[in-house]
């Protein structure tokens, strides 16, 4: 049959990407800001259903290519995959590098067997995995063709990290993150802005520049915190135990991050919907000043427009800010934008962001 597995989740710069499932769920599954795989136990899978996921796949491409027709969600992916190029895959779920060694080995080398087109392998993988794993492991992965490894950091600050249940202190952070690098894959460290709130905002800031600093990630990612009351960190911020920062807080935290950052060839991005400063886009240390000078032009907007560009944001309709200016955006924000007042009043609009926000988890 040509059917294969998939894990809910992938970055979004995975989305033409192959989708190879290695494992399910996540082994430590405890974080507080997180709910993708609550519901379920981890497990890793058997390496021949693995292979058998791989050669399915490539019949469909084969099909596919041929100019056969496409009949189910299976070859929705596969011709996904190709009109995107055909060249990257991604191994999912959680934390895929937490199945032993050789199986990963034994599956990467029967990936490039099936798909030698392919020129990108990346996965998800946690610090404190990496950090058990010799860096000559992590070399072999890479000759099999990993360039790229995921690590949700969310935060280099210690007392925080215990807060949310990451599983791993800052030094875990710098030993996993360091050996990936020296391996030399490409690594992605992704930060979570309003993580620890009013409270740790600072602390959060500087510690996770100071780890980032250390490590030498080849990309720094933004994942902005959306709090609801479905997630167990919920709790902290509904007791008054933490303060949830406002949009215009967030944006003073990145700031404060990116001044403190200090690591050569690093790119900066902002590549999600939930960051509300979606430009944020650049590399350093070429562009910091560029980065920090967006940042500044957004906090020194009126309040008024502040608001537009929050309102047009969270409602998908731009990116920019220089989107602002244009009219039928511009039109569209003030009469969301009223409707917000005339619902929340004038002071509501960052709990109207919230819900907004919620929208897209």
């Amino acid at each position: 049959m040509n059917t294969f597995e998939t894990g809910p989740i992938r970055p979004p710069s995975e989305a033409g990407s192959y989708l190879i499932r290695l494992t399910r769920g996540c082994p430590w599954n405890k974080c507080k800001f997180c709910r993708s795989y609550r519901k379920r136990s981890f497990e890793i899978r058997d390496i021949a259903e693995v292979e058998a996921d791989i050669d399915a796949m490539a019949r469909i491409r084969d099909e596919i290519k041929s100019g056969g027709p496409v009949h189910d969600q299976y070859g929705w992916m596969v011709k996904n995959a190709l009109s995107s190029g055909g060249t990257t895959a991604f191994l999912q779920d959680g934390d895929s590098l937490a199945m032993k060694p050789d199986a990963v080995r034994h599956i990467l080398g029967h990936f490039k067997e099936r798909f030698p087109e392919v020129t990108r392998i990346t996965s998800y993988a946690r610090s404190r995995t990496m950090s058990t794993r010799s860096v000559d492991d992590l070399v072999s992965y890479r000759e099999l063709g990993l360039t790229r490894i995921h690590i949700g950091m969310e935060s280099g600050h210690d007392p925080l990290l215990e807060i949310v249940k990451k599983g791993v202190t800052a030094d875990g952070h710098i030993r996993g993150g360091k050996r990936v690098v020296e391996a030399g894959i490409e690594l992605s460290e992704y930060i979570m802005p309003g993580l620890g709130g009013r409270e740790f905002t600072e602390g959060h800031a500087v510690d996770s520049a100071r780890v980032l600093n250390e490590i030498g990630p080849d990309f720094i990612r933004f994942r902005t915190i959306c709090l609801g009351s479905k997630l167990p960190l919920w709790e902290e911020f509904s007791s008054g135990k933490l303060t949830r920062l406002t949009d215009i807080e967030i944006v003073k935290e990145i700031r404060t991050f990116i001044e403190a950052l200090d690591v050569d060839g690093v790119k900066i991005a902002s590549d999600h919907i939930l960051n509300l400063l979606g430009e944020l886009d650049g590399r350093l240390p070429e562009d910091k000043d560029r980065l920090l000078g967006i940042i500044d032009t957004f906090l020194s907007l009126p309040k008024y427009d502040r608001e537009l560009f929050q309102v047009a944001r969270r409602a998908g309709m731009l990116e920019k800010l220089s989107d602002l200016d244009h009219p039928r955006i511009r039109t569209k924000a003030k009469e969301i934008l009223e409707e917000i007042y005339r619902h929340y009043g004038k002071d509501g609009v960052d709990e109207a962001m919230q819900e907004m926000m919620e929208r897209f988890i």
